[in-house]
């Protein structure tokens, strides 16, 4: 089995853009220890634990040669990111499916194929795992590390999903691609909280996307303003790359928007009832923010939190009464269930003051 092989296959699956690259060691690697210790993780304390692994691939497979890096395209023709009053931005790669699931599915399917055509072993992974894969998909050819830190494809864009699969199945590497990025620095300049500190060093505590997706805490005082319409993610440095104005438009129906998380009214996200929230899409589960199966409990806390953002956030005074009706509905139910102990802590967490 070659790399000819495995691209053809990999495309017959799906993917937009297949390489293969060696395990390292690269230079862009040895930041990531640096990158962590100045704290740029904030609360992603996983990426702490993962960090012996992400620095040393090889021990995830032992005798491990190659990492097949595998990418699909999630742009759709809907505009970019847009204001209006009243409404919320939901970051693009949210609008559909879940891609964790949907990509996973697909590059599983290729680890299957090549572990049953030759003797060799794989493990795949999308997104959650030990791996540095924008690292990988460069030295793979998928593309370079664009000053936003995001991936991007001379001919695809950065609307990228990435996947990897690392095999103990020798192959020939493709060849890095050269950074385009050139002397722009519309990403930076255009970024509304300043989290892209300098040129491929992005500070994920000033993030929209962190701010709004991973943070578990309050949202910092000084950064609300930056956040603005932002309910889940953000699309901007990515918005104003060059790279992205001819981005092709993803032949993948599962990633077209869903009804209602395309710029959603944020009156009609307040309204959204229980199995709305549940499963279908990346909005949903990472709005979970548990791996735990859904249940009435995990609607409620992602209604909360959904509202105490908009409460914090918006100017809309109308929006504003309505989720904090929300967020003391929610610290009733949890007083009836949990007793005033529970109301306490809803209280102490600032919960009622939305």
């Amino acid at each position: 089995m070659n790399s000819v092989e495995i691209k053809n296959k990999a495309h017959y699956l799906g993917f937009d853009l297949v390489g293969v690259s060696p395990l390292g060691p690269f230079p862009e690697a040895a930041f990531y220890p640096e990158w962590l210790e100045r704290g740029y993780a904030g609360e992603m304390q996983y990426l702490e634990r993962q960090k012996r692994t992400k620095m040393e691939s090889a021990s995830i497979l032992p005798g491990a040669r190659s990492i097949i890096v595998c990418a699909m395209n999630y742009n759709s023709a809907n505009p970019y990111t847009q204001y209006e009053p009243g409404r919320a931005w939901v970051s693009r790669y949210a609008w559909g499916e879940d891609y964790h699931d949907r990509v996973k599915r697909k590059l599983q399917d290729l680890a299957t194929w090549i572990e049953q055509n030759s003797p060799q072993r794989t493990k795949a992974y999308v997104d959650t795992g030990p791996l540095l894969e924008r690292v990988f998909a460069k030295y793979a050819g998928v593309g370079w590390f664009g000053k936003n830190t995001c991936i991007i494809n001379q001919k695809t864009g950065s609307w990228l999903f990435l996947g990897c699969i690392i095999t103990d199945l020798e192959l020939s590497y493709d060849t890095p691609v050269a950074d385009r990025c050139g002397t722009c620095t519309r990403c930076i300049d255009a970024c509304p909280t300043g989290a892209i500190l300098e040129p491929y060093v992005l500070d994920s505590r000033k993030c929209i996307a962190y701010t709004t997706i991973e943070l578990r805490g309050e949202i910092p005082e000084q950064d609300r303003a930056g956040i603005g319409h932002h309910l889940f993610g953000c699309d901007i440095c990515q918005d104003v790359c060059p790279w992205n104005r001819k981005a092709p438009y993803s032949a993948e129906p599962a990633f077209e928007p869903k009804s209602g998380l395309f710029w959603p009214t944020i009156a009609g996200l307040l309204d959204l009832e229980q199995d709305q929230w549940e499963h279908d899409s990346t909005y949903g589960n990472e709005a979970r923010q548990d791996q735990r199966p859904a249940s009435k409990s995990d609607g409620r806390r992602r209604k909360f939190r959904l509202a105490k953002i908009i409460a914090k956030v918006t100017a809309l005074s109308e929006t504003r009464g309505r989720a904090r009706q929300l967020t003391r509905a929610v610290g009733d139910r949890a007083a009836r269930k949990g007793g005033t102990s529970q109301r306490s802590r809803w209280r102490e967490a600032g919960f009622e003051s939305c």
